[in-house]
């Protein structure tokens, strides 16, 4: 497959800036693999029409952590955006960051945060263009400096969205089911579902699995490539435990769906499927890149959102639905005025 053929035009004004006020009333897209049709459905609570008792729906449960703050460098006070990728040390508080403008910041540099300047971070070395790794000046329990250091920040919304993060963000880019730390973007696909929808789930008796891929920048990086077999995405962590393959295979054993929700769990359940079709257990790092054509092991449905042009999700996505389907629903989803983007409708991809 080549990049040029994920293009399509996405008028700025289809992208969501916002979420729904609740979550689970955003709309929903039903495509019909084997068919071709499409439904279209009012909220994505509806999404329960089609499952049953037993029926597996597999969840990423890693937590966003407020990754962009911005400080003043010392002497000039320029602004400076810090975005925070990962931990790399605690006992010394090094932190792998990307810093915008990146001219301005060299080895040595200091960094002030806060109105009253109460964290401190100096530059300790370069790792890429925009990479550096800061080692943050606190004195105290490292709990404690955690806690300072993410009231600094702010919801790591997409670029995309080309607005300011607000108060609300800290709640609403985050899966109401998260709980391991280490993403600096959600798994927007999850964003659709609430507790009262998790709840209905529950009763009707479908069974929930959680796994663990902790997302990265490399979602929203650019490709640079028009041959896809020769772009390499960024790796990203991830962790399957027995219990959600105890859950996933039994599902699978006896016959019944497993839904992928969103593409990060795709690429974690494909990573760790075994020749015999199962999940097994799996912590390490992964840097699947999934693309037309491509055989699934796994799910038996997905959920999506609808993704921007030249995104590695909507290749994944294309790949799951099939690239005519995926690409002619597209367009459908653009003349029947669907939200597009991070906070915007979801579409439910059935192999039926």
């Amino acid at each position: 497959m080549k990049l040029s053929q994920f293009k399509f035009k996405l008028p700025e004004e289809k992208i969501a800036l916002h979420p729904t006020f609740h979550r689970d009333e955003s709309r929903l897209m039903v495509l019909h693999k084997k068919s071709g049709d499409i439904e279209h459905r009012q909220h994505f609570k509806d999404i329960l029409d089609y499952f049953d008792e037993k029926d597996v729906f597999i969840f990423n449960d890693t937590k966003v952590f407020p990754a962009r703050l911005y400080g003043n460098k010392e002497k000039t006070g320029a602004r400076i955006e810090v975005f925070l990728l990962r931990e790399l040390n605690e006992e010394f508080r090094l932190w792998d960051v990307l810093v915008d403008p990146a001219r301005k910041i060299r080895i040595g540099n200091k960094l002030y945060f806060g109105e009253d300047d109460s964290m401190v971070a100096e530059v300790i070395d370069n790792t890429t263009s925009r990479g550096r790794t800061l080692r943050f000046l606190y004195d105290g329990p490292h709990d404690e400096f955690k806690q300072v250091l993410y009231s600094l920040g702010e919801a790591p919304l997409p670029r995309f969205l080309k607005r300011e993060s607000e108060p609300e963000d800290l709640e609403r880019f985050q899966c109401i089911f998260a709980r391991r730390e280490g993403a600096v973007t959600a798994p927007t696909s999850g964003l659709h579902f609430s507790r009262e929808l998790l709840k209905r789930m529950e009763i009707k008796g479908i069974d929930l699995a959680y796994v663990t891929m902790h997302c990265g920048l490399g979602n929203f990086r650019e490709i640079d490539v028009e041959d896809l077999t020769k772009h390499k995405t960024d790796s990203e962590e991830m962790f399957i435990e027995s219990e959600a393959c105890r859950i996933v295979n039994a599902a699978k054993d006896g016959g019944h769906k497993i839904c992928a929700v969103g593409t990060t769990v795709q690429r974690a359940i494909e990573t760790a499927v075994g020749t015999d079709g199962h999940l097994k257990e799996y912590e390490g790092w992964t840097n699947k890149f999934i693309f037309p054509p491509y055989q699934f092991n796994v799910a038996d449905a997905m959920v999506a959102n609808f993704y921007l042009p030249y995104s590695t999700l909507l290749m994944l996505t294309a790949a799951y639905g099939g690239y005519d389907l995926v690409m002619h629903a597209y367009k459908e989803a653009l003349k029947e005025d669907y939200r597009f983007g991070t906070y915007g409708d979801a579409m439910l991809i059935l192999n039926d």
